[in-house]
């Protein structure tokens, strides 16, 4: 059943999120290694004992390894924590799988949907593992919820989900991430989870669009209620329990991306409906905005299903097709009256 005592947690992404997941599970006493592929930033990391390029002032439990070495970070790793950008997720992924422990349990935390495939990152790790999947006793999981990692490293309450094939599997995380601060909730809704990670940060860049608009508190409500309903749509054709998309890891992640100033997509949208341009406005960020390349793939996903997703076809017009903010909300607003 997978439930060895957990001995070592590998956390793959020294970004913001998984710096935030690292440092919890260290500072709960469980032997944990942070893993980055950029030598440098790492290195800055041991110096520093602090990522001050994404969470300046919050400095790491002493037990807190910093590893450049994917090989060492990995083996022996009870628990491997994916944070890694879903453009590279595979890529990465695949260099990892040689050194995963045999029982292991593989946890995505990361929101987004894969480009070219159109796979959640679960899905990614299934195509990559193949056989390797059931000869290795592999147990894969999701990580979700409304976490600003911020918020998380300054110790302020957070409700998060974790998901497994199975509500067992889901429980035995379930006790591995839990403090008294980071509360988790199990759950064995994978699919479900994932598609509301991924498309709440599509929902995000509208609402920030509408803000940047000055389009009003009205219009931001209707927008994630209405997001909410597109994501539900996609997520139940993808065979999806509708309940989820009312928990934590749905509706409660909406809201937070959609309202949050510390949302890196609600903040793409406002400055598009402030009139900047994409280009400027990524060359800007430091972090990657997932909402951006999600759209993409979530635009051909819903053709795909054939699934009815007004507002992510305008901002997938607005982010690819150059279409103007204002005429994305036109069209939205003046489309055939219909039933909630």
């Amino acid at each position: 059943m997978n439930k060895n005592p957990i001995n070592k947690i590998a956390v793959i992404g020294a970004g913001s999120w998984g710096t935030a997941i690292a440092m919890t599970l260290s500072k709960k006493g469980l032997r944990t290694v942070l893993w980055g592929h950029n030598e440098s930033h790492i290195q800055t990391l041991q110096k520093d004992r602090e990522n001050k390029k994404y969470l300046n002032g919050f400095p790491f439990p002493d037990s807190l390894k910093l590893e450049v070495d994917l090989k060492e970070a990995a083996t022996g790793a009870d628990v491997v924590c994916m944070v890694i950008p879903s453009h590279v997720y595979r890529s990465i992924f695949r260099k990892l799988v040689p050194y995963l422990k045999t029982g292991s349990y593989v946890v995505s935390a990361v929101k987004g949907i894969e480009n070219k495939s159109l796979m959640t990152m679960t899905q990614v790790m299934r195509d990559t593992l193949g056989s390797a999947l059931t000869a290795k006793n592999l147990v894969l999981s999701v990580l979700s919820g409304p976490s600003f990692a911020q918020e998380v490293v300054m110790d302020l309450p957070t409700l998060i989900t974790i998901g497994c094939d199975e509500l067992h599997q889901a429980q035995h995380l379930q006790n591995v991430f839990c403090t008294e601060r980071f509360r988790v909730y199990a759950a064995e809704d994978m699919i479900g989870i994932e598609i509301s990670a991924a498309l709440k940060n599509v929902v995000a860049i509208a609402t920030g669009i509408c803000d940047g608009l000055q389009f009003g508190l009205n219009s931001r409500a209707a927008l994630i209620t209405r997001g909410l309903a597109e994501i539900t749509r996609m997520g139940v054709a993808m065979g999806a329990n509708p309940a989820t998309f009312s928990g934590l890891s749905g509706l409660g992640d909406l809201i937070l991306t959609c309202t949050g100033d510390l949302s890196r997509n609600r903040n793409v949208g406002l400055k598009l409906g402030e009139g900047q341009n994409l280009p400027h406005i990524l060359d800007s960020m430091e972090m990657v905005a997932e909402g951006v390349k999600t759209t993409e793939s979530a635009q051909k996903l819903a053709l795909q299903l054939q699934v009815e997703m007004p507002i992510l076809e305008q901002v997938y017009k607005i982010l690819y097709q150059d279409k103007q903010c204002s005429a994305a909300v036109t069209d939205l607003l003046t489309r055939e009256l219909k039933p909630e």
